[in-house]
């Protein structure tokens, strides 16, 4: 017998995924469109290998991150870092002209208005993405995984290729300082860990979004500190970084979910533990409290600017985020034993 209800069900699907791919090419045309508001400054994409990791980012006035950032995942194997710089005025440009294996693209228009710089990056994955696997990640990201100490981003794709998985998560974790933020002491090219010592592990609320069927993952100390009251409010914290990119592809929200949907599922449906990665998110280095205030005057990192002054006037206070609850940074291993990252099957 014929179930109707099978089949609301499964026209339903049908309906979903027709008006995600039309989306997504929404999505794409967009890209297009936006293409001229990225000018090149240094474009050495021709030196891409086929084989090669590439990393994609947008960033403006990070001269204090970039040392590390860009060490950091080379040391993991990322062969060509494609940004685009919104406008920085400290030194950014010239530093990052200087780097052999950087290609660089520079845009004036709003960082708001552009989705928050993915128009940009989504361009640039089209025309330089496909066929590798791509890392997107802002500048206060450090992408970490299972054995990341000995085993190379390449160890990684090929496991990941083998069993034809196409995408990887990672939850971001805000890392924090003992004190108050703007108290702590940290210089260009030093491991922001050491300076960032903590983080929350357990106040975490996971859902599975049905529309795009991702994980909405809130908590960590920003919803503790400044979202206690509505905490549905509190930024989302998984994402999924790392994709085997196809020129179809598109970022429907930062890095937090993609279309096809598919490649959202980063998580074991049945309920197990699926290999999953953590971006350490080093936002709390000493120079939040007057980014803050600078962003708050733009108004270009949120789609509703209004609903966050309580929380940039929150940062500009200079508060301290550690509590009892804080944890110590100890490394993969100690994450992996508090359930924020998995090796899966990847032994």
């Amino acid at each position: 017998m014929v179930n109707p209800q099978d089949d609301t069900h499964r026209l339903s699907r049908l309906f979903m995924a027709y008006r995600l791919r039309w989306k997504r090419r929404r999505l794409l045309l967009r890209a297009w469109r936006k293409r001229r508001q990225i000018t090149a400054l240094c474009d050495r994409s021709d030196q891409i290998a086929p084989d090669a990791i590439l990393c994609f980012s947008t960033m403006r006035n990070e001269m204090l991150r970039l040392p590390y950032f860009l060490d950091h995942h080379r040391r993991l194997g990322v062969g060509h870092f494609l940004i685009v710089d919104n406008g920085s005025d400290d030194g950014t440009v010239e530093y990052l002209r200087d780097q052999p294996d950087v290609s660089l693209w520079q845009s004036g228009a709003s960082y708001r208005l552009s989705r928050f710089g993915v128009d940009w990056l989504t361009w640039l994955q089209m025309r330089h993405g496909h066929g590798h696997w791509c890392l997107t990640l802002d500048a206060d990201e450090l992408f970490i995984y299972p054995f990341h100490e000995t085993r190379p981003l390449a160890a990684l794709t090929d496991w990941l290729d083998d069993r034809q998985i196409g995408s990887m998560g990672a939850l971001m974790l805000d890392m924090y300082p003992k004190g108050a933020l703007a108290e702590a002491e940290y210089r260009p090219g030093q491991d922001p860990t050491e300076v960032l010592q903590w983080f929350d592990s357990g106040n975490y609320m996971i859902q599975r979004q049905p529309r795009l069927e991702n994980l909405w993952i809130q908590g960590g100390p920003r919803a503790r500190a400044f979202f206690a009251k509505e905490p549905r409010r509190a930024p989302t914290m998984g994402k999924v970084p790392l994709v085997k990119w196809n020129r179809r592809f598109a970022y429907v929200s930062s890095t937090h979910s993609i279309l096809p949907r598919r490649l959202n599922h980063v998580y074991d449906e049945a309920g197990g533990e699926k290999l999953c990665g953590v971006l350490l998110h080093t936002k709390f280095l000493p120079i939040i409290t007057a980014k803050s205030a600078e962003e708050k005057q733009r108004g270009e990192h949120f789609a509703n600017s209004e609903l966050y002054e309580t929380y940039y006037d929150g940062l500009i206070e200079n508060p301290e985020l550690w509590c009892s609850g804080s944890r110590r940074y100890r490394g993969w291993r100690h994450l992996e034993a508090l359930g924020l990252m998995s090796r899966g099957l990847w032994l």
